[in-house]
C-alpha cells in the first residue's frame, strides 16, 4: 500500500497514512485520462456561434436584373451567398457540443491522476484545515508552511467557507469538494492538497 506523511498546518509531521491501493495505487491509464480531460472541455463549449443563411439577412426578394440580355451573369437574389452582405454558405450554427462518456471511464480517470499523484509526489495531505476567520493572508501562511508550490488544488470533503474564501484570490489557487472533482483540473493543477477526511471520502466513492 502507498503511504504519505500527514502534515499539520504548520508543516509539522504529525503521522504516517496508509492509501487504499485501489485508489491510490493504480497503474494509470493516459488514454482514458485523455478522453476525461477532452470530454470535460467539450461539455464546457458554449456553442453560441452563429451566421446569418440567405433566409436569414436583409435584402430584396426580387432578381436584381433579368435574366438576359445585361451581359452579366445571372442572378436570382442579393441574399445570395456571393453577394455582399449576403448570407453564409455553411456557416456555423448554435449547437451543442457536450456529450457522455462511460461512468467507469471517469472514474479511471479520476483514479489514474490521484495515482499518480502520489507516485510522483505532488500529494499533500493534511490532518485538518480548518481557518477560524476568512482571510488571504491565513491561507497563504498555511500553503507556504506546507510547501505547496505552484498551481495547487485544495480538494475538501465538503463545502468550507471559510477556506473557499481565503484561497479565491490567490492566484494559481483553487478549492473544489469531493462532489466536483473533474479530470481537468486535476491534470491542470500540479499541487494536490487534501486532508484525512478527503482521503476517506475519495477512498469511500473511488475504492
Amino acid at each position: 500500500m502507498p503511504k504519505v506523511d500527514v502534515l499539520s498546518i504548520e508543516g509539522k509531521k504529525v503521522k504516517e497514512l496508509e492509501l487504499n491501493e485501489n485508489v491510490f495505487g493504480i497503474e494509470p491509464n493516459e488514454n482514458i485520462v485523455h478522453g476525461a480531460i477532452v470530454n470535460y472541455l467539450a461539455n464546457q463549449r458554449q456553442g453560441t456561434q452563429n451566421t446569418k443563411t440567405r433566409a436569414e439577412v436583409s435584402g430584396g426578394g426580387r432578381k436584381p436584373w433579368r435574366q438576359k440580355g445585361t451581359g452579366r451573369a445571372r442572378q436570382g437574389s442579393i441574399r445570395a451567398p456571393q453577394w455582399i452582405k449576403g448570407g453564409i454558405a455553411l456557416g456555423p450554427r448554435p449547437r451543442s457540443y457536450s456529450y457522455k462518456i462511460n461512468k467507469k471511464e471517469k472514474r479511471l480517470a479520476i483514479k489514474s491522476i490521484l495515482s499518480s499523484k502520489v507516485a510522483e509526489k505532488e500529494l499533500i495531505v493534511l490532518d485538518k484545515l480548518e481557518l477560524k476567520e476568512i482571510k488571504t493572508a491565513n491561507m497563504v501562511k498555511v500553503l507556504n508552511n506546507v510547501k505547496a508550490e505552484g498551481k495547487t488544488l485544495i480538494l475538501l470533503p465538503a463545502n468550507n467557507e471559510n477556506v473557499c474564501k481565503s484561497s479565491r484570490n490567490i492566484e494559481g489557487v483553487k478549492t473544489l469538494t469531493v462532489d466536483t472533482i473533474n479530470a481537468y483540473d486535476l491534470v491542470k493543477y500540479k499541487g494536490l492538497v487534501v486532508t484525512e477526511d478527503t482521503v476517506k471520502k475519495l477512498e469511500e466513492v473511488y475504492a
